[in-house]
């Protein structure tokens, strides 16, 4: 008889429930390796084993006296009464341990208490609560370790002084560069009103030389019409007065060889023997300029051989 084939879902379910087995019988058997499984147990009991704590601190607690210990048990200090004081009750229930300031202050007047109570009995036992002036008390870290630590500040420090040199620096390479160009600058507007100054000069707008020796002062803009208007009333500059001295005076020298309706009708000086070319010739003054013919110079010259 034919048995059905199983489904894919059925033959894993049962593969997973052969290997559940087998699992579990190699685990009571001992064949399973610790860290696989974990085994689960039932939740702990609280056992309050009093002789063992008992025994336990029998073992650890030693008899000392109590300059060793110096344990002490108190309440906080009563407050003094002020008119900024709140009164409050010395139980310690009072204090309200969400208030950050009352509480730090409860644990405060506590140490208060202590050590207002501990101070005198100390005094008894003549024990020092003071520390000697010549108290040496050996550093937590080594010379080396602070050896180090010093040359590590030194050398950030020397770096901080280079870096704030370095910005000094460039601060004044700025500064120079800046005061550079103004030099220059200065330079170049002194140059410029020197340049306009020679060409007034040149042009007979001004008849001073101060600008020479440096010290002039620039000119305003509105003070150059009032100037030309001072050098037409003066009348002629330096230049033209030394030329008139020079040259004269003198009249008018263009246009005075034009005709004019006048001239052109006034024919009183004309000669008609002399115009042309036609008039009367010296006779003396062409022979004197004329020269020799070539064969009459070589004759001259057979003479002189």
């Amino acid at each position: 008889m034919d048995t059905p084939q199983l489904s894919g879902s059925d033959s894993d379910s049962e593969d997973s429930l052969v290997t559940d087995r087998e699992l579990q019988d190699a685990f009571s058997r001992g064949l399973l390796k610790p860290g696989l499984n974990v085994v689960l147990e039932g939740p702990k009991k609280a056992v309050n084993n009093v002789n063992g704590l008992k025994q336990c601190l029998a073992e650890f607690k030693r008899d000392l006296e109590w300059v060793e210990r110096l344990d002490v048990t108190l309440g906080p200090v009563p407050e003094i009464n002020g008119p900024q004081s709140t009164p409050q009750n010395q139980d310690g229930k009072a204090v309200d341990p969400e208030d950050d300031f009352q509480r730090e202050m409860s644990f405060y007047r506590q140490a208060q208490a202590a050590v207002l109570a501990v101070l005198p009995r100390l005094h008894q036992l003549k024990v020092p609560t003071k520390r000697p002036t010549d108290y040496f008390a050996e550093m937590a870290k080594s010379d080396q370790q602070m050896q180090k630590i010093r040359q590590k500040l030194q050398a950030k420090q020397a770096a901080m002084e280079k870096s704030e040199k370095a910005k000094q620096l460039r601060a004044l390479r700025k500064y120079g560069k800046k005061v550079q160009t103004d030099i220059l600058q200065k330079r170049q507007r002194e140059k410029t009103q020197m340049m306009n100054a020679i060409k007034k000069y040149q042009k007979g707008f001004s008849d001073k030389l101060d600008f020479l020796e440096g010290d002039q002062k620039p000119v305003a803009r509105a003070s150059k019409e009032g100037a030309k208007g001072q050098q037409m009333k003066k009348g002629p500059n330096a230049k033209r007065r030394y030329k008139n001295q020079k040259f004269g005076f003198g009249g008018k020298k263009k246009g005075s060889k034009w005709n004019t309706r006048e001239s052109y009708d006034d024919v009183s000086s004309f000669r008609a023997k002399t115009a042309h070319g036609k008039g009367l010739k010296r006779p003396g003054k062409k022979g004197s300029n004329k020269r020799p013919g070539k064969r009459t110079r070589e004759k001259m010259k057979s003479r002189t051989r």
